[in-house]
């Protein structure tokens, strides 16, 4: 039986190996704006110091896929890194952001312990490329239209730069029109090539397109949530806003704080039973 990789996202915060952590990556999808960054920051820390896990805060300077010109897309780079160094700085919690473009890499790489590469742009070799060579811990969101064993050679490219610390998350595949649906098969496929998976939970509730926004079904969230770490689910990554309904981005999927914890909980139980 192949022995899934450990890689470590940031100091402290390791997954796969032979280590029994669980770590969480979570945060608005988008920064909003500084006051609601840190304020949420602030919130999931003290909620994963009740949990004892170790948390990774996510949120993105720039959502450069949004489905139409008019949504909300971010600060953007420079604004989004200085609030997203404001966080680390307060709440110490370790960061991690998207990147869609080469040269966005080294920058935030100087603030990020970790670097996203988004699903749509998952097979772009040079921006996986150069979120590798930075050192940083990367994270590459499997994309709507690939397969498992296809992640395996995306990784390969990550890893040829020299950096290991590579993880891939899972947030489900596109099934007919504006619908996704996750294959648990995945993280068993995965694992046999010695890659650690994240299950992205808000991200597979989308119903994509279709609209000026995607739409979501959040009601999904917890059996989606439970069903993934049962089938071998080395983490756990949940968008959560203060007030979902209301958000500049993801508002059908993100979780309010209260059901995020619950969901936690609940994912944790079933991570005790099956380990």
């Amino acid at each position: 039986m192949t022995t899934v990789q450990r890689v470590e996202l940031a100091p402290g915060v390791v997954l796969g190996g032979e280590s029994n952590s669980f770590p969480i990556i979570a945060g608005p999808c988008v920064i909003e704006t500084e006051d609601l960054a840190i304020d949420m920051a602030h919130t999931l820390a003290a909620m994963a110091e009740r949990l004892g896990l170790a948390l990774v805060f996510k949120s993105s300077f720039d959502k450069a896929n949004r489905s139409s010109i008019g949504t909300f897309r971010g600060p953007g780079l420079a604004e989004g890194l200085r609030v997203l160094a404001l966080v680390k700085a307060e709440t110490g919690l370790p960061v991690l952001t998207d990147v869609h473009e080469t040269d966005q890499c080294a920058p935030a790489a100087e603030v990020c312990d970790v670097l996203q590469i988004p699903a749509f742009l998952c097979r772009q070799t040079d921006l996986v490329v150069a979120a590798a060579r930075t050192g940083r811990a990367v994270n590459v969101k499997k994309g709507q239209f690939m397969a498992p064993d296809d992640m395996r050679r995306v990784v390969d490219k990550a890893r040829g730069t020299g950096n290991d610390r590579v993880t891939v998350t899972e947030r489900g595949v596109s099934f007919g029109y504006h619908n996704l649906v996750v294959d648990m098969r995945s993280f068993a496929m995965l694992h046999d090539a010695g890659i650690p998976v994240i299950y992205d939970v808000t991200h597979s509730l989308q119903l994509p397109g279709g609209g000026e926004e995607s739409g979501g079904a959040r009601r999904y969230a917890e059996p989606l949530a439970r069903a993934a770490v049962a089938a071998g689910a080395d983490g756990l990554f949940l968008e959560v806003h203060p007030d979902p309904d209301h958000a500049l981005s993801d508002s059908a999927v993100q979780l309010d704080p209260a059901r995020a914890e619950a969901l936690l909980r609940s994912a944790m139980a079933v991570r005790r039973a099956v380990v």
